[in-house]
């Protein structure tokens, strides 16, 4: 009974043997992507908002009362400086000027009278056949003639003035807006509106507010030698279209004041404008140069995760190549990659391409990315 009873067992064993489950194979360590840190010179850029602003702006004024007899531009058009816009009514101008032209004239004319006058009673009194008194008037009557002419001339000067601002020139070259005032319209020299304005769109500004506090650390980071200034400080420009504004403007000044309301500083930069595709007002994002980190490390956006803090983490290729988690610090990315300002050094090796089950402390067969 005791052998059938084995006998019985032998089959089932050597099924259980032949069709049971195998254990798992073993499998060697996880191949993974990774990149050697190096330093370098890395550029450091911001990007920004600001409005565009024209490089100089001139409100068109009449400086005399009149009517408008004649609009001598095309609005939207550029003009000169010096070239002619408005043509005021002038004759009233221009009566006045004849005028004073003939007082100067009258007076010129006493003048000469009394020159002479005064020469003749000269020769009289060296034959004491006139007057001291005589000649001292005669003397006193030149004086007052020559008076006369000046305040005439002066007249004069100020009626050709008034006669010459009878016709409104431009006092600026740029492109001119449209007329506030028709052709008839009554206009006088100390009115609110301007008859139109003038900017000049080439160059033009682009004024950018950026934290008082990223300057300051900017400036403490070169201080320290950690950052080193680029010198001509590009700026390049990013249009409301999302397109790229195809001309490189450099940085004219920062404001020296900080505004108490907003905590920011006023930057501004100048740029090329030969199509006139800016124009005064216009909302664009600028991406400032600020300076050259000499001995930066860059890291692959995609290498870095956060954990539950919130900490910038990377896992490193560490001893005996295990899988090695690092916490960073990294607050500013350069293109595709984040600048790190600790946690890591140079000749580290970070894994950037691996599986969803990577975890740190596993072994892993790295080989360099394709994708760096």
């Amino acid at each position: 009974m005791l052998l059938r009873n084995s006998l019985l067992l032998i089959p089932a064993a050597a099924l259980t043997a032949c069709g049971g489950s195998q254990p798992p194979p073993q499998h060697g360590p996880a191949e993974v992507g990774m990149v050697t840190l190096r330093a370098e010179p890395v550029t450091m850029t911001t990007e920004l908002t600001g409005r565009t602003a024209a490089t100089a702006l001139s409100e068109v004024r009449p400086q005399v009362n009149g009517i408008i007899k004649q609009r001598l531009f095309e609005e939207g058009s550029i003009v000169r400086a010096g070239q002619p816009l408005y043509q005021i009514d002038a004759r009233l101008y221009a009566a006045t000027r004849n005028q004073a032209a003939a007082q100067l004239a009258s007076a010129r004319a006493a003048l000469v009278t009394a020159q002479a006058k005064l020469t003749r009673y000269r020769q009289l009194g060296d034959a004491d056949a006139v007057s001291k008194q005589d000649i001292d008037d005669a003397t006193a009557a030149v004086r007052q003639g020559q008076a006369s002419v000046n305040q005439n001339a002066a007249t004069l000067r100020i009626a050709d003035v008034n006669l010459g601002f009878t016709r409104v020139y431009a006092p600026i070259s740029g492109r001119i807006g449209r007329s506030t005032y028709t052709q008839g319209a009554l206009v006088n020299a100390s009115q609110a509106t301007a008859l139109a304005t003038i900017q000049r769109l080439d160059p033009i500004y682009v004024d950018i507010q950026q934290s008082s506090a990223d300057l300051l650390k900017l400036r403490e980071q070169m201080l320290s030698g950690q950052v080193a200034s680029n010198g001509s400080a590009p700026v390049r420009l990013q249009l409301e279209s999302g397109s790229a504004y195809p001309e490189v403007g450099t940085l004219s000044f920062a404001d020296v004041t900080v505004d108490q309301a907003t905590g920011s500083q006023a930057i501004r930069a100048v740029f090329p404008n030969p199509q006139h595709i800016l124009l005064p007002g216009m909302f664009v994002r600028g991406q400032l140069s600020q300076g050259i980190q000499t001995r930066g490390i860059l890291v692959p956006q995609r290498a870095v995760s956060r954990d539950e803090r919130g900490r910038p983490t990377v896992i490193v290729v560490g001893k005996s190549n295990m899988a090695e988690l690092r916490v960073i610090q990294a607050d500013r990315t350069v293109a595709t990659s984040w600048l790190v300002t600790g946690g890591l050094k140079p000749g580290d090796k970070v894994i950037v391409d691996a599986g969803p089950l990577l975890r740190p402390g596993v072994p892993v067969k790295p080989q360099l990315s394709r994708g760096g």
